[in-house]
């Protein structure tokens, strides 16, 4: 029988609900005023004919998909292999990992922009952007792959794998991608969440990303703005639901186990 919260707890879940909430009722009311006493729609429907809108939006996007699959491609191998192979690199990917946390993203920046020159078809494109969203996105993905292969058992499933015949290609494909399924896609949304938040590298860099165009917005549209900012706000936890959903998806599994 489960304990039914007293007067005092339930206040306090309505309070903290409505401290979380009336910022983001506020901003919704606010982005539906026309003026005087008169609310609508205006200020969305300016903003779905704006192509701006559109491009940036879709730029980001564009890039959230580039900064996952990197990710994905850099991250998942190496994290294999030193969890299997050598534990006790460990330390020192996690030390790289949280460097992003300590290092200011205008430096990170600006440090990039001299030393990485890299190739032209990079450098003049806004794709350039995925380098810095790697890195600023990397102690989120690191965290969330390293504790999703924390808790399989990946030494036991790759020596099943092997005493069938498995190559290391097919249990990578088969056994193990599989298994980090929920881990991958939680580190996938926390970059997404990630990218399409960020104004820092793209406006220094002068691309005019989700989150620039919600800047630029704002300094002569503040209803538009509002609306930006709502839809942003839904975006980023659109994602973040799904990673509970997913984190719980992963626990009930372990569970059953």
């Amino acid at each position: 029988m489960k304990p039914r919260l007293g007067a005092w707890h339930r206040l306090v879940i309505v309070l903290g609900v409505a401290f979380f909430l009336m910022p983001l009722v506020v901003t919704g009311a606010f982005s539906l005023w026309e003026g005087g006493d008169r609310y609508g729609f205006a200020a969305y429907r300016e903003l779905v004919g704006d192509p701006a809108l559109w491009s940036s939006l879709l730029l980001s996007l564009q890039l959230a998909g580039e900064t996952m699959l990197l990710g994905l491609v850099l991250l998942v191998p190496a994290m294999i292999f030193v969890h299997l192979k050598a534990p006790w690199l460990k330390p020192l990917f996690e030390f790289a990992s949280a460097l992003p946390f300590v290092v200011p993203a205008i430096a990170l920046v600006a440090g990039l922009t001299t030393l990485y020159t890299g190739p032209v078809w990079l450098i003049g494109t806004a794709n350039y952007l995925v380098v810095p969203y790697f890195f600023l996105a990397l102690p989120y993905a690191y965290r969330a792959i390293d504790v999703g292969m924390t808790n399989l058992d990946m030494h036991t499933l790759t020596e099943a794998g092997q005493s069938l015949g498995a190559s290391w290609a097919q249990i990578f494909r088969h056994v193990l991608l599989p298994n980090l399924s929920t881990a991958l896609i939680g580190a996938t949304l926390l970059t997404l969440t990630i990218v399409m938040g960020e104004f820092t590298f793209a406006s220094v860099l002068l691309f005019k990303t989700f989150a620039v165009y919600i800047n630029d917005t704002g300094s002569s549209k503040v209803t538009e703005a509002a609306a930006l900012s709502l839809v942003s706000f839904l975006i980023t936890w659109a994602a973040m639901l799904g990673v509970l959903l997913t984190g719980r998806g992963n626990a009930q599994i372990g569970g059953a186990r």
